[in-house]
């Protein structure tokens, strides 16, 4: 009807403009901070029995592999004994 807006309906629109990005800023950064806790919280969860049982198996084969190569030096050593023995006679 009229070209004009009045002056104190600018400000309240303004004020609640600012008061509702206000709000969904504050609520926004809320959601993100539970959403990245929920994040944290299930990493420092314990592995579940799959998981374990794959950290399980990935030890032993580790394990496995260590034993095989201390082996595997010993028997080297073992020869390089036997022929600086076989050498001195």
């Amino acid at each position: 009807m009229f070209d004009f807006e009045n002056p104190a309906l600018a400000v309240f629109k303004w004020i609640g403009l600012a008061f509702a990005a206000g709000l969904v800023g504050y609520f926004g950064r809320y959601l993100a901070m539970l959403i990245i806790e929920r994040i944290h919280r299930r990493r420092a969860e314990p592995p579940g029995p799959v998981e374990a049982t794959r950290q399980t198996v990935a030890t032993r084969v580790d394990e496995a592999a260590t034993k095989l190569k201390l082996q595997k030096k010993r028997l080297k050593l073992e020869k390089k004994r036997a022929k600086k023995a076989g050498e001195g006679k």
